[in-house]
């Protein structure tokens, strides 16, 4: 069987949007998994609201400040996608 290649569009906010989250252990899969979005991305963007639907993400750490320059001057060459910068904490009690 041939596998059928799917188009990806992005998704584009009208507005900045900017949301704090935490990521969340899954016991069922045993692995640091689950990212919720916050009602702010699901009232911005209403297809992510569609039970049948089926989206992808693309994520890009650099290693130093200099890759990602790099890969931002690259999205920003192409045009072709919005990115989301997301930042990783570790959270001290």
């Amino acid at each position: 069987m041939i596998k059928k290649a799917f188009e990806k569009r992005p998704l584009i906010p009208r507005k900045v949007i900017s949301v704090k989250g935490k990521v969340h252990y899954s016991e069922s899969n045993q692995a640091w998994n689950t990212i919720k979005l916050k009602s702010e991305f699901l009232n911005e963007f209403q297809q992510l609201k569609e039970k049948r639907s089926k989206f992808s993400y693309e994520m890009i750490f650099g290693r130093t400040e200099e890759e990602m320059i790099e890969a931002i001057k690259k999205i920003i060459r192409e045009k072709n996608f919005m990115p989301i910068l997301m930042f990783l904490y570790k959270d001290i009690e």
